[in-house]
């Protein structure tokens, strides 16, 4: 549990993690990585990945680290909780191009933000907001009470939403 902000202990996430719950939560570095914020307002209620890769291909050791796991782990742990899909919007943040050399060849980045938009669409699930792509690293944090978004990025800037 970290402090951030000066508003109380929080969970940060590392690579490949999930989590679902009421407290303020986060994640850093992202790179090509994807963090995925599901909230439920009406519940105060979040869950958030911190995607990887786009496709798991049958494994399921680490949900939190593909894009159709983490989908699937957090809208069921979020309807055992009392959650449905129609009163869940998301939040995408991260999917940078990181290394030139790479950008045409994998570009993960860009792959794993197109896994999460078609994985979200096909659920019906809205995107509330998103900041994406670009060439630098950000960190997440999330506060589900409030609602309330923070991206720090690599390059000094801020965004709250």
């Amino acid at each position: 549990m970290n402090n951030f902000f000066g508003e109380g202990a929080a969970v940060i996430l590392g690579l490949g993690e999930h989590r679902v719950g009421t407290c303020p939560m986060g994640t850093i570095g992202l790179g090509s990585c994807v963090a995925l914020i599901l909230h439920d307002r009406k519940r105060s209620l979040a869950g958030l990945a911190h995607i990887m890769l786009p496709e798991s291909r049958g494994t399921t050791d680490r949900p939190g680290k593909f894009a159709d796991t983490a989908m699937n782990v957090l809208l069921e742990e979020m309807a055992r909780l009392g959650s449905t899909r129609f009163s869940i919007t998301a939040i995408i943040v991260g999917g940078a191009s990181m290394f030139e050399y790479s950008a045409n060849s994998l570009n993960i980045g860009e792959r794993n933000i197109t896994a999460v938009r078609d994985l979200l669409q096909a659920q019906g699930i809205k995107i509330e907001y998103e900041e994406i792509g670009g060439k630098v690293g950000r960190s997440v944090y999330y506060w589900p009470e409030k609602g309330r978004l923070v991206v720090k990025r690599a390059d000094g800037t801020c965004t709250e939403f």
